[in-house]
């Protein structure tokens, strides 16, 4: 029986009443020397606080995810697979940020089993009377290695910076969502491992969770992500592999766009999982925002002019913007976001 499964739980509460039930019932009749009743009824007390106790810690580990299973709480190991603790989509708890507006939970994945942290922004119309019944697209922005989702709040500017191109009419609303592209501090590059499933994050727990708490729009016309560093690389690589999630992708600064050794050691699954690789034999009709500057030496353009040499035959639309001086730093990707902005507003849905 599952730790964190709901017939578990319903058994210790039954189990609590039992006992409770029994204790009274049999207290008067218990016979023997007074030791020995001593000692009984010591057991029965006993009996009725750890059911109860045991119902109480269930119910915070259901809510909280402290241990996702008997193996997790036991403390026993297992190599093949990752079990990061965390609260289930259901469970998952938004709390106010002290900036903008911005919302912030923490919560495990049912798909990846992997747990993280997500920070979500609605733009004002969400909240409008006239929006009440419309469902919003959504950009997931991911942020580099090292780094956090809080990098794009305390230097890259969101929400105020795309506050500031919605009021201009330059870009229509969107949900801003911000996850950890690095569950555990594990960077893969977005990569599925055999035991840390961080795409799988990406493209089904992250929206799963989107999709439950927000109004969002379903096919992948309404959904799309914008990145800098490894997350560039990520937003070139995920629409490419889940085109019926993500309808489009905006990488700004990416890492190599064949992939990064240091990350992923192995050739094969390093080539297989690269964007090079993937749009060379994709089908699908995805669309790309690829941007730089000429004077980044940790992503030259000729690691998108490589891609977009790649993507020559494929049904994939590229767009590439080279900026003619900034390097790999905030600065840069500031100046990359309107543009990028406003290309994911012309390719994905406004809200209806």
């Amino acid at each position: 029986m599952s730790l964190t499964g709901t017939p578990f739980f319903v058994v210790l509460i039954v189990a609590t009443v039992v006992a409770m039930i029994g204790t009274i019932a049999l207290w008067a009749r218990i016979r023997g020397p007074r030791p020995a009743r001593w000692l009984a009824h010591a057991v029965m007390i006993g009996l009725c606080q750890l059911t109860a106790i045991s119902v109480v810690a269930t119910w915070i580990n259901n809510s909280y995810g402290l241990y996702a299973s008997w193996d997790d709480l036991l403390g026993k190991t297992n190599t093949n697979a990752v079990a990061m603790p965390g609260p289930p989509v259901k469970r998952a708890k938004f709390n106010h940020s002290t900036k903008g507006g911005v919302l912030d939970t923490y919560f495990r994945g049912q798909k990846s089993a992997l747990s993280g942290q997500v920070l979500v922004w609605t733009p004002p119309q969400y909240d409008e009377p006239g929006f009440k019944n419309k469902r919003f697209p959504v950009i997931m922005l991911l942020h580099g290695v090292p780094g956090s989702p809080q990098s794009w709040l305390e230097h890259g500017g969101m929400p105020g910076a795309f506050a500031d191109l919605l009021n201009q009419n330059k870009v229509h609303p969107f949900i801003l969502v911000m996850p950890v592209v690095n569950p555990g501090s594990v960077d893969t590059d977005c990569t599925d491992l055999p035991n840390r499933k961080v795409a799988t994050w990406m493209s089904a727990d992250v929206p799963d969770l989107i999709s439950h708490k927000f109004r969002t729009l379903r096919s992948a016309s309404g959904w799309g992500l914008m990145g800098f560093s490894t997350g560039g690389f990520c937003a070139a690589k995920l629409p490419l592999q889940y085109p019926k999630v993500f309808g489009a992708g905006a990488a700004l600064d990416p890492d190599p766009l064949t992939g990064d050794k240091s990350v992923l050691p192995d050739p094969t699954v390093r080539r297989l999982s690269s964007p090079t690789y993937l749009v060379r034999h994709t089908k699908s009709h995805v669309s790309l925002f690829l941007a730089t500057s000429r004077e980044d030496r940790l992503s030259p353009p000729s690691y998108i002019t490589q891609f977009q040499a790649a993507a020559a035959s494929s049904p994939v639309t590229v767009r590439t913007l080279f900026l003619p001086n900034g390097g790999h730093n905030y600065n840069t990707w500031s100046a990359e976001f309107p543009p990028a902005f406003a290309w994911l507003s012309q390719w994905l849905s406004a809200p209806h």
